[in-house]
């Protein structure tokens, strides 16, 4: 795409067009001249964050002979006769520069005077303070790097429409800099994730994202075709299966964050495809990845906050460990005073609430859509959702004491599941039962069911150990870290409905 086609970010409008269009003057004259609009390559000395930290306690009108080498955009400019200044931004920050005609000659400065907000320079100069008491850098060489041919949206004021935002994050990051935190922060906090896991003796692996069979979660897949071997695939919708046949073959510890995708419906907490966590560990079970899950997630929020506690909406979470723990079953029982064990009362409970569920949903099915509803929504505070109904969990152990139940945990936060999971089930037997019945749960209409994995079973049968399985959302946690209302402020590029439609 030649980059006079890109146009969206500008609306249209005649102004920009004519705005482009003399830049495209510009840019031919600058070509004419061989003076090279778009350079290979520039070394730079420092960041604008080091010149504010190095400099700052420079006296008004003072100067320092140190030289500093810079480079980054032109986000304002004003000219004085044969004076010029203008506020360069690189990742870290924004500074000040000030070029005199008499230092830098004619013909020099007449090119500063032709460049355009947007324009992406390198300086060379030295610090000082004007009068006004602004650490500015006096220009004593400049180059154009990169020539801009569209001008910065609403009159370079910053980028307001929310959508625009997302579709031309690019743009985003240049008219809105404090953006570039919420993303700092997830980079810092799936690093901090790594190393804690790694120090821990977890081993990071990476699995499939094309599947022959999708498994490990109730979802629905996206479907693609393989040409050469004339075979259906699927993009992955969970990392557990290939993760768990690893521990099967006699690692003990391993982990992936990997990208993962479910042709569902998009929400403030959902997207098409999103960052996961999967974490599993030989010989451990659901207790285990409770103590683990409050360790690493406390810890995380205290190394990004220097604090337990974060606000999120206006409300503050306290992430101070212990979490608190609350059986699903039982609260249900006492929120909604009916019996658990009795279809009927939960049927009528869901018609009281108008619950859309099937005429086929099983009393495990039923609960969860009350616990969707009714519970889920009140939990702010980090809280272990424990003991899930057997029928809606295929993957995890029974219950040892209660065999309608599983051993599985949600960790709720401010009303959204932040983590899910399970003593591992490793009966071949039970898990080729617990496939069937998915199955039959797919044949009257819920699609979201598993599929049978035969190949999983066969790797049952050679022995998995016992074992506890951790999935953690990374988008959400950092929804949480950055108070950003929606999953698509964490991601760099979120997917968009097509403008079209």
């Amino acid at each position: 795409m030649k980059p006079t086609d890109i146009t969206e970010n500008q609306q249209a409008s005649n102004e920009n067009k004519t705005e482009e269009t003399i830049r495209l003057e510009k840019l031919t004259k600058l070509k004419s001249q061989t003076k090279h609009p778009f350079k290979y390559t520039f070394s730079k000395t420092h960041k604008t964050t080091e010149i504010h930290e190095n400099f700052n306690t420079l006296e008004t009108g003072e100067s320092d002979e140190t030289t500093v080498t810079l480079a980054g955009r032109l986000m304002a400019k004003r000219d004085h006769g044969k004076a010029f200044f203008g506020n360069l931004q690189d990742e870290f920050g924004i500074i000040q520069l000030y070029a005199n005609a008499n230092k830098l000659g004619e013909e020099t400065f007449n090119d500063i005077l032709s460049y355009d907000v947007g324009d992406i320079i390198g300086i060379v100069g030295n610090p000082f303070k004007t009068k006004r008491g602004e650490l500015t850098i006096k220009v004593t060489k400049i180059e154009l790097l990169t020539k801009s041919l569209l001008p910065l949206p609403e009159k370079y004021h910053g980028l307001q429409n929310i959508e625009l935002r997302y579709r031309h994050r690019y743009i985003d990051l240049i008219s809105n800099p404090h953006i570039k935190e919420t993303f700092k922060i997830r980079s810092k906090s799936i690093s901090f994730i790594r190393n804690y896991l790694e120090k821990k003796e977890f081993m990071e692996v990476e699995t499939p994202v094309l599947h022959n069979i999708y498994g490990g979660a109730n979802a629905k897949p996206f479907n693609t075709f393989h040409n050469e071997l004339e075979q259906n695939l699927y993009l992955r919708i969970a990392l557990e299966l290939h993760l768990k046949r690893l521990i099967v073959g006699g690692f003990e510890k391993v982990f992936e964050i990997g990208r993962v995708f479910r042709n569902e419906g998009i929400s403030y907490k959902h997207n098409p495809e999103y960052t996961l966590l999967e974490l599993y560990e030989a010989y451990t079970d659901y207790h285990d990845m409770m103590n683990l899950t409050e360790e690493l997630l406390s810890a995380l929020v205290f190394n990004i906050h220097n604090s337990y506690k974060i606000v999120y909406k206006d409300t503050e979470i306290d992430f101070t460990p212990p979490f608190k723990r609350i059986k699903l079953v039982e609260e249900i029982q006492n929120k909604c005073n009916i019996d658990c064990n009795n279809i009927n009362e939960l049927r009528n409970k869901a018609k009281e609430l108008n619950l859309n569920v099937s005429n086929e949903a099983t009393k495990g099915h039923l609960i969860m859509e009350l616990y969707d509803s009714l519970i889920e929504p009140t939990l702010i505070q980090p809280t272990f959702i424990i003991d899930h109904p057997w029928e809606t969990s295929p993957l995890a152990k029974k219950h040892r004491q209660n065999d309608s139940l599983v051993e599985r945990f949600e960790l709720i936060i401010n009303g959204m599941e932040i983590a899910n999971a399970f003593s591992e089930l490793n009966d071949p037997e039970d898990q080729f039962d617990r496939f069937q019945d998915q199955l039959k749960a797919k044949e009257k209409g819920m699609e979201d069911s598993q599929v049978m994995d035969l190949d999983y079973i066969q790797a049952l049968k050679q022995g998995l150990p016992p074992t506890g399985g951790l999935g953690i959302g990374i988008d959400r946690i950092v929804m949480l870290l950055t108070n950003s209302h929606s999953i698509r402020d964490v991601l760099l590029f979120p997917h968009m409905r097509d403008k079209n439609e």
